[in-house]
């Protein structure tokens, strides 16, 4: 015997006040898991499985649950189960308990256990021989750099079961978007086809490219005499530093384009463009030289607040 049946709350492992609906999320997880057809050989399953065929009988069934809550029953559904009726039961043919779980007891679902195991080849519920299931769809999350996501990269995925997948990032991922590896999920049963593995991919957020669809924004930090003068300088973009002409007397806040510099498009459309936002930045410390500059330039018609229309 896997356990005793005193507690049929304990072999779901739920409350005493779970629900129904709980109830028969527990049993569904659990009758997979234990179910002899998936575990042939294992005494043990066939041992937890009646257990569990059990104790969901019970359970199941409100009136039951009310008489067991109550005292008037045992765990086994009898006003008064005789002396060592449970281990007689456990010790008896595997085909009792066995049947129950497929409805020829009393009290268990058929149409439950069908959508759990799906239909026996050659025979229907009862014939174990040949029954084919597909493997489970398995999900995973994997966090990607914001650089790869953008332009494509390989990286290994270790499965908590010790398998290893290479993952295929496309050019042009985006965050929270869904990979599908067909064939890499839960095996397959007596010949039926694995599974699917589906990857979640977060894309960690990067020092200083943000991306609004297919383009990317860049602030770009550049000197006053850059700007003033006009400067060829190299910028940063998702595919490696390119050579950007700034324009002379250009303002902070200026944008440039960096035409198909972007993200690459996943349906093999043109790439989208770079833009380049210019943000003045004075020396640290100050510039003795440029302050007394300042001090006496005068320059006419020079009121930016007025002409942004704020003027008092």
């Amino acid at each position: 015997m896997s356990q005793s049946l005193s507690d049929p709350y304990t072999i779901l492992g739920v409350a005493r006040d779970a629900t129904a609906a709980q109830i028969k999320s527990a049993y569904r997880k659990l009758a997979k898991k234990h179910h002899p057809d998936l575990n042939p050989g294992d005494a043990t399953a066939v041992d937890r499985f009646k257990d569990i065929t059990l104790a969901y009988e019970l359970l199941s069934d409100a009136d039951k649950r009310a008489r067991f809550d109550r005292g008037e029953i045992d765990a086994s559904g009898q006003e008064q189960a005789p002396r060592g009726f449970y281990r007689d039961f456990a010790e008896g043919p595997q085909a009792g308990a066995y049947q129950q779980g497929f409805g020829g007891g009393a009290g268990l679902d058929e149409d439950l256990l069908a959508e759990l195991f799906g239909r026996m080849a050659g025979g229907g519920p009862g014939g174990r021989s040949g029954m084919k299931r597909r493997g489970e769809d398995v999900s995973y999350s994997l966090r990607v750099e914001f650089l790869d996501a953008a332009v494509g990269a390989k990286r290994r995925l270790t499965l908590p079961d010790g398998r290893v997948l290479d993952v295929t990032i496309p050019p042009g991922s985006r965050d929270r978007q869904t990979l599908r590896l067909k064939g890499q999920g839960g095996p397959g049963l007596n010949g039926a086809p694995a599974g699917d593995a589906y990857i979640e991919l977060h894309v960690q957020p990067h020092a200083f490219f943000t991306r609004k669809d297919q383009d990317i924004h860049l602030d770009l930090p550049v000197t006053l005499t850059e700007a003033v003068l006009g400067a060829k300088v190299a910028v940063p973009t998702v595919s490696g530093p390119v050579m950007l002409t700034i324009p002379p007397r250009s303002n902070s806040g200026t944008m440039l384009r960096l035409k198909g510099k972007g993200v690459p498009d996943r349906a093999g459309g043109p790439a989208g463009d770079q833009y380049v936002k210019l943000r003045i930045v004075l020396p640290e410390g100050g510039d003795e030289a440029l302050a007394r500059f300042l001090e006496n330039w005068e320059a006419k018609d020079y009121d930016v607040r007025r002409k942004a229309g704020m003027e008092p």
